[in-house]
């Protein structure tokens, strides 16, 4: 209970929420897309760091010469199993297809991932790929300048099968505290419907500025309790016994050396997204 009142403490550090390459930036704050997709690499022992790096700038090259339009960034763990973290962000499934056909269609791209995949798969010890959609009914001032965070704390939540609509009031419980108590608050929900994942999977991504920002989650989550109150807590603290299965918590650092970020985020933090 005490993890699970810190986390959502944190969600008022920064303009957080997520993510990752909505399509509707207003003075760099862009909103969550509609699909998540992301391909997790799991990396064997003394093969992370440059040398997946180097692995991971071919296929970087191979974006850049056919000039596509879609675009990712990589996050790195900084906590568990050693592993990179690739983000793509869709307004639809539809989207997500019309990019796979087109991908399919390019002979040379798809050449060129075929033999960045093959040296890639050497470093790895297992790879998959997970799809979550946007839940803006549990998301609370969900837009980020995202170009200019460095990290992320992504929790996961596995909720019970038949508890679903408890796990849904009590993240409003939590957003109608911060309503009351800590206005400044951001965040965002995803659910994972499809891949290893799914199934009562939800994912919160809480992206930082510094690492310093965790620091005052102790603090804030005080704050928070002192603006519910006992009923308020009691509440909470029944609907999370009720509801959450298990959690999970892990930070990653944004890599822009295994990114392929738009122009956008390049030029709102060029000494950070330049970087290869």
């Amino acid at each position: 209970m005490k993890r699970l009142t810190e986390f959502f403490a944190g969600l008022c550090l920064s303009a957080c929420g997520l993510t990752a390459l909505a399509q509707q930036p207003t003075e760099g704050v862009m909103q969550p897309p509609k699909v998540l997709v992301v391909h997790r690499e799991f990396i064997k022992p003394g093969k992370a760091g440059a040398v997946h790096v180097k692995s991971e700038s071919a296929f970087i090259q191979a974006m850049t010469d056919a000039k596509w339009p879609t675009h990712y960034f990589a996050v790195t763990s900084l906590s568990g199993p050693s592993r990179a973290l690739f983000i793509m962000g869709y307004d639809s499934f539809d989207a997500w297809e019309k990019d796979n056909l087109a991908m399919m269609k390019d002979a040379k791209l798809s050449a060129a991932f075929d033999n960045a995949a093959l040296a890639d798969g050497e470093l790895l010890s297992g790879y998959d790929d997970n799809v979550a959609v946007y839940r803006e009914d549990l998301s609370y001032h969900a837009g980020v300048n995202i170009a200019r965070m460095r990290y992320f704390e992504i929790s996961r939540y596995v909720v019970r099968p038949g508890h679903r609509k408890e796990w849904e009031a009590l993240v409003k419980e939590y957003m109608n505290g911060y309503q009351k108590g800590v206005p400044d608050v951001h965040w965002a929900v995803f659910e994972s419907v499809y891949g290893q994942d799914n199934g009562g999977v939800y994912l919160v991504f809480i992206p930082l500025k510094s690492l310093s920002e965790l620091d005052h989650f102790s603090a804030e989550s005080k704050n928070f309790e002192a603006a519910v109150g006992e009923a308020g807590m009691k509440r909470i603290e029944d609907l999370t016994a009720s509801c959450i299965e298990s959690s999970q918590t892990n930070l990653f650092a944004f890599d822009p050396r295994m990114s392929y970020p738009a122009e956008t985020w390049v030029k709102a933090d060029p000494d950070f997204w330049s970087t290869k």
